[in-house]
């Protein structure tokens, strides 16, 4: 798993003052998207040790209310087992600390009905686990590509209409998407 950056303390990826991951990897190449730097899987640098101790170090700080994982796109591929990982991780180490998530992926990507939609390959089904065992660990997910026709700088957390801030918890308790609200 590669990133470009560890950003802190940041106010503009999640609630309160926080530490960003801004990862490698995505497949979604939104138009206009302002990562594109962050799209290939191999661009960046590796996420070693010292990276992990930088942001452990940084989210143990009293006034940091949680970890953002950017990108790129924490739910590609090749980000799948590291992401997964550290998100166990930080629970067991940061149980107090909020966890945001922003992916292209859209909620009922990844939380599908398997007896409406079968998978059509083992590989498939297990992509979707792993990004339904991340969500899962997460507090809140924002969904979707960015599209730029919807581009709204005044939106919080997102950059465009169709993205949606959902309370990953409360989501899966209702089995429906639960909106964050501001």
């Amino acid at each position: 798993m590669n990133y470009h950056n560890i950003t802190y303390p940041d106010m503009n990826n999640g609630d309160g003052l926080r530490v960003v991951l801004w990862l490698s990897g995505c497949s979604h190449h939104c138009y206009n998207c302002q990562n594109s730097q962050t799209w290939d899987v191999n661009s960046g640098i590796p996420f070693d040790e010292s990276a992990k101790e930088e942001l452990f170090r940084e989210l143990g700080k009293d006034y940091i209310s949680g970890l953002t994982l950017s990108g790129g796109d924490p739910l590609h591929e090749a980000n799948l087992d590291g992401i997964l990982d550290l998100v166990n991780e930080i629970r067991l180490s940061f149980p107090n600390k909020s966890i945001w998530i922003y992916s292209g992926y859209q909620w009922s990507e990844i939380f599908t009905n398997e007896e409406d939609e079968p998978f059509e390959h083992d590989k498939e089904f297990m992509l979707i686990a792993k990004r339904q065992m991340i969500l899962k660990q997460c507090n809140v997910f924002i969904d979707g590509r960015y599209v730029d026709a919807q581009r709204d700088i005044t939106l919080k957390w997102r950059g465009s209409k169709n993205q949606k801030v959902i309370d990953i918890e409360k989501s899966l308790e209702k089995n429906e998407v639960i909106l964050c609200t501001d």
